[in-house]
C-alpha cells in the first residue's frame, strides 16, 4: 500500500500484478503480464513512483508510474540467473535482492546517465537454501536498518556511508518456516517459526 492509503499494489502465483486504486470501494485500475511465473514479492520507492518486483522466472522489474499517461510502466526487465523471493528499496536509487540458494545478496544500483538498475556489489550472508515466501525484506530509514530473512536466519543489516552494507546481527532460528517483521520505529522484532511454534519478540538494546 502506498503512504496515501489509496493504491494497493498485489502479487499472486497467476503471474500477474495488480494495482488497485480507492474510489469508493477497491477497483482494479491495471494489470502487469510480463512476468512469466509466480511473483514474490513487490517493493515500492521512496518517492511511490517506481515498483519492484521478483519472481520464480528469474526476472526483476522496474515497474514506474507515468505521469504522461497515467499509467504504470515496465521500465526496466533485469534477467538474473537464480531465484529470489525477496528485494527491497533502500532509496530512489539503491535496491536489494536476496537469490534463494547461496550466501549473497545482490545490490543493485540506478546509473545516472542511463537511468536503469546494475548489480554493483554482493553483501556476504549465511549459506542457505530457502523455500518460503512471506517474510519480506524491510527497511528501515530512520536506522538505516535493512531486515533481511535468508534460509533459517534473520539478518539485520546496516546500510553505511557511501551505501556499504555491514551485517550488525545474524539470529538463528530452528526452521526455514520462519515468518516476522519488525515494527515500522525499528524497535521491535516479532517472529514464529515452525520449529519452536512460539511468537517470538525481541526489542532493540543499546551496548
Amino acid at each position: 500500500m502506498n503512504n496515501y492509503d489509496d493504491i494497493i499494489i498485489s502479487s499472486s502465483d497467476d503471474y500477474t500484478i495488480k494495482f488497485w486504486i480507492l474510489q469508493n470501494e477497491w477497483i482494479c485500475s491495471q494489470t502487469i503480464t510480463d512476468h512469466k511465473h509466480c511473483v514474490y514479492q513487490l517493493n515500492m520507492n521512496e518517492q511511490q513512483n517506481k515498483v519492484i518486483s521478483s519472481g520464480w522466472d528469474q526476472l526483476i522489474l522496474i515497474i514506474e508510474y507515468s505521469e504522461y499517461n497515467k499509467k504504470w510502466m515496465v521500465r526496466q526487465k533485469i534477467k538474473v540467473d537464480c531465484q529470489g523471493l525477496r528485494l527491497c528499496f533502500i532509496n530512489d536509487n539503491l535496491f536489494t535482492f536476496q537469490p534463494k540458494k547461496g550466501n549473497l545478496m545482490h545490490v543493485y544500483e540506478m546509473n545516472i546517465v542511463s537511468k536503469e538498475f546494475t548489480k554493483t556489489k554482493n553483501i556476504n550472508v549465511n549459506q542457505g537454501d530457502d523455500g518460503y515466501v512471506l517474510f519480506p525484506q524491510q527497511y528501515i530509514k530512520s536506522k538505516y536498518l535493512l531486515v533481511s530473512k535468508n534460509y533459517q536466519t534473520v539478518n539485520l543489516i546496516r546500510k553505511l556511508e557511501n551505501d556499504e552494507f555491514k551485517v550488525e546481527q545474524s539470529i538463528q532460528y530452528g526452521s526455514y518456516g520462519l515468518f516476522g517483521q519488525m515494527s515500522d520505529d525499528g524497535e521491535y522484532l516479532i517472529t514464529w517459526d515452525y520449529s519452536s511454534k512460539k511468537i517470538q519478540i525481541r526489542k532493540q538494546t543499546e551496548e
